[in-house]
């Protein structure tokens, strides 16, 4: 029993342990001691962030079966078990998970003033379910974790939100993505009837009939397109931006919209590849209309955060373009956008966070000549709006471009629309830096100047070096997820 309880806790289970021995901790000490809360819960996140047996290290790139494997009988009656493993498709969001939480609990070091252990033990929560999903192997939990992901999520924007309306904005956001995951649950089930099991590796080499597969792929997608968020399922989006803390942007930005994604590459994808070919220009139609839509629609809005959000479902529709050009150019570019995605528009969240905490506006139209009042802070904003614009040499360009060859590949429309889409992103994100910093101050409106400080400005490096990094040296990424790529890719006998 021993012996079985140290195999399945080996490995990778630290990064799981720690948030949830963090998150426990803080309740144990009074409310009035919030600085030690704090440290705690940061610490906690740095230790995640950092563990030991690191899996970029120890990571085989030369396989593509799912390693640190560990396993836990949960409903042996039912077949079921608890499986974790990591590939080269997962291993760098577990890594951009571990990244933004400390970032999260230090954005909200000083705002969060009420409620602040609660704050604490939500965002170690929402890590530790995070990474369980991004590791799971069972389609069963893979449905329960990323639910339950949305309990912590709703508190922070419904507790910690700025406006009247953000109790209506976190049900939007919980209700909407709930909802859409029931006919997840029903396609898991049917699965379960047919193998008898929810083993993934099982189910990955049962062959459904035709018609079983296009029925448990529109179930699947029902529930992944509005977590994405994919037009029209997007609405709750914007809303959610709009109402959470800054914390909660940043997160939000960062991680509930991957799940959607991984969910289409570890399940979708590779389970029905034959509903997957028959669909793509049923995704392919959405996603170039969703790409042009949204970027007209961000063009005409009036507060910094819904900019960013519209602007934010644009890429994310350009990733589904390139996830369902079923090519290793398409599949494989699709994934460093995910991870530029955790970056660029936290940061630029994290520069709107810093005008409202000065300001206490949003609104476009009271901004002008920050550049004169604040020079740090438009140096640090111009830097990730050239990635938000896919400039060459950031970390959106390097998965960019390789989905607009795969999607050339497939149907040179559909990749001149995309194309267009970035072009629209290019003027947009330069006419809103343009709005903000350059022209005249307007006094009568903005009263309090004052550049970030250093714990402001040691938040936004991360995110700088990452985008730089990702976009200068960018060879780590293929070179770890090559193998997973090219696997899922002749799985689905796509090529």
């Amino acid at each position: 029993m021993l012996e079985h309880f140290c195999e399945c806790y080996s490995d990778l289970s630290g990064l799981i342990l720690c948030p949830v021995l963090g998150s426990i901790t803080p309740l144990f000490i009074p409310n009035s001691r919030i600085r030690p809360i704090r440290l705690i819960g940061l610490c906690a996140s740095l230790i995640t962030f950092l563990y030991p047996p690191v899996p970029r290290i120890q990571f085989d790139p030369s396989t593509a079966k799912s390693q640190f494997v560990e396993s836990l009988r949960w409903l042996p009656y039912e077949n079921i078990n608890f499986y974790l493993g990591i590939d080269g498709i997962s291993l760098f969001f577990v890594i951009l998970t571990t990244f933004l939480i400390p970032i999260c609990i230090s954005v909200g070091w000083s705002g969060m003033r009420s409620y602040g252990k609660e704050y604490i033990t939500a965002s170690l929560i929402r890590e530790f379910l995070m990474i369980a999903v991004f590791r799971m192997l069972d389609p069963l939990l893979f449905y329960v974790l990323p639910e339950s992901v949305l309990i912590p999520m709703f508190i922070i924007i419904g507790v910690w939100g700025s406006r009247q309306r953000k109790i209506k904005a976190a049900y939007q956001f919980f209700l909407y993505t709930l909802l859409g995951s029931v006919f997840m649950l029903l396609a898991i089930l049917l699965i379960l009837l047919q193998t008898g099991t929810t083993d993934l590796q099982i189910s990955l080499t049962t062959e459904f009939s035709e018609r079983r597969q296009i029925f448990l792929w529109i179930a699947s997608f029902a529930s992944f397109a509005v977590k994405v968020p994919m037009v029209p399922v997007h609405i709750w989006l914007p809303e959610a931006h709009v109402e959470a803390p800054t914390a909660g942007s940043v997160i939000l930005a960062g991680i509930p919209s991957k799940l959607g994604t991984h969910g289409f590459l570890r399940f979708s994808i590779p389970m029905f590849p034959e509903a997957t070919l028959c669909s793509t220009p049923f995704i392919y139609t959405p996603s170039a209309i969703a790409i042009i839509y949204t970027s007209l629609t961000t063009s005409r809005q009036i507060d910094l955060k819904k900019i960013i959000a519209y602007s934010s479902v644009a890429h994310m529709n350009l990733v589904t373009i390139g996830m369902f050009s079923p090519n290793i150019q398409g599949i494989g570019g699709s994934i460093p956008p995910m991870l530029s995605h955790g970056l660029v528009p936290s940061a630029l969240f994290l520069c709107v966070g810093v005008l409202y905490d000065r300001h206490k506006t949003r609104l476009v139209r009271y901004y002008g000549g920050s550049v004169s009042t604040m020079p740090n802070l438009p140096t640090i904003s111009f830097s990730s709006t050239l990635a938000n614009m896919s400039s060459p040499g950031t970390s959106s360009f390097i998965g960019e471009f390789p989905i607009s060859v795969g999607a050339f590949q497939r149907n040179s429309l559909v990749a001149t629309l995309a194309a267009l889409g970035m072009i629209f992103g290019g003027a947009y994100s330069l006419w809103l830096y343009n709005r903000v910093v350059s022209g005249n101050l307007k006094p009568d409106f903005l009263h309090k100047f004052s550049d970030p400080n250093g714990r402001e400005v040691s938040i936004f490096i991360p995110f700088l070096v990452g985008v730089v990094r990702m976009g200068v040296h960018p060879k780590v990424f293929p070179d770890r997820m090559h193998t997973s790529v090219s696997n899922l890719v002749q799985h689905g006998k796509f090529n």
